[in-house]
């Protein structure tokens, strides 16, 4: 799949690396969602996170919806690599360029869904789960949220995971279909 344009538009931001791939490539595994469960704080909390995005069959039917996806990377530096408050403050940069990319392939006719590295903070108190999202146009469920085994599309496509030393590179997926 060629997106018109893309490469132009995609080289005005940091981005490290990118591939498109065709959705069906894509691993789903219940045991991503184990890193969500056990080690994240923000799990059952938000309705960008396990349980409130569906069971990982669920997650993977949605994604199969789409033709394609969009992987992509970008480095931050941190002075700390084991500062978790740092690296995390690293993130929304990324999230910026995943907006900006996803507003252009929705301007150029494609219908996307974009998993991203939130776990939402757009809300200062999510509704989760006693009402509706606030901003689903906004909130962008977390690439792992899915049971997306990332590791392995980025080995398959032969991408970077790890840099080293105190960089660390955020993953985002933006799933697209059709074309207006």
């Amino acid at each position: 799949m060629q997106i018109e344009g893309l490469d132009e538009f995609i080289t005005q931001f940091p981005v490290f690396e990118y591939r498109i791939v065709r959705t069906e490539k894509l691993s789903f595994e219940e045991r991503v969602r184990q890193i969500c469960r056990q080690e994240c704080d923000r799990y059952g909390t938000t309705w960008a996170c396990p349980p409130a995005v569906g069971t990982v069959e669920e997650c993977k039917e949605r994604c199969l919806a789409y033709s394609h996806g969009l992987l992509f990377s970008s480095v931050a530096e941190v002075s700390d690599i084991m500062n978790m408050q740092e690296l995390l403050d690293t993130r929304m940069a990324h999230e910026s360029i995943t907006d900006k990319i996803g507003k252009f392939l929705q301007a150029e006719g494609y219908e996307v869904f974009i998993l991203s590295t939130e776990s939402c903070d757009i809300c200062e108190h999510c509704t989760y789960p006693d009402a509706p999202c606030c901003n689903p146009g906004r909130m962008h469920p977390c690439l792992e949220s899915h049971g997306i085994v990332v590791t392995d599309i980025v080995e398959a496509e032969g991408m970077e995971y790890n840099l080293g030393g105190n960089t660390i590179l955020w993953f985002s997926m933006i799933l697209v279909r059709g074309q207006a």
